[in-house]
């Protein structure tokens, strides 16, 4: 049981640290790339635009999910939970640390510690494809299906 719970505290703290340096690197894009387009940038939400991530996410949160008339509903709302969760799970083999001790207990810093790391981030980065491919063929017709082949056979160069 003390297993799982340290395992389920790693796993909270890697998706924490992963998600916020997203949104500093998704905000100090927009302000890089306002400076060099001489435009004024995120500054509407927050203090000098701070808040501008979370609005996104509420945005996000807020958005209809635009599904097309025949598509499969299932498969279109599988797609994109299948490309988060293989993007994630490539983190728990790297190691970020060494072990670290903490209320008397010896700590390892990686979710999982398993000796085909490499093999097993390989394998997650190619199942990647499934997403992508799952999304046209939810769509039901072939012309999305077919660009989702190429684009999956692009993203394995």
């Amino acid at each position: 049981m003390e297993f799982l719970v340290i395992a389920a505290v790693k796993i909270v703290l890697v998706l924490l640290i992963i998600l916020t340096t997203v949104a500093n690197l998704v905000y100090a894009e927009r302000r890089i790339s306002a400076a060099i387009q001489n435009r004024i940038g995120p500054n509407r939400v927050g203090p000098w635009g701070l808040l501008q991530a979370p609005a996104d996410v509420l945005k996000l949160f807020m958005k209809e999910d635009i599904v097309p008339f025949q598509a499969n509903k299932g498969i279109h709302m599988l797609a994109p939970i299948v490309s988060i969760t293989v993007a994630m799970a490539t983190f728990a083999v790297i190691p970020f640390g060494d072990r670290i001790t903490i209320f008397g207990h010896d700590v390892k810093l990686m979710i999982a510690d398993v000796n085909v790391g490499v093999l097993y981030i390989l394998a997650m980065t190619s199942m990647g494809v499934y997403g992508v491919t799952l999304s046209g063929w939810s769509s039901t017709t072939s012309t999305p299906f077919s660009a989702d082949f190429v684009l999956s056979a692009d993203d394995q160069l």
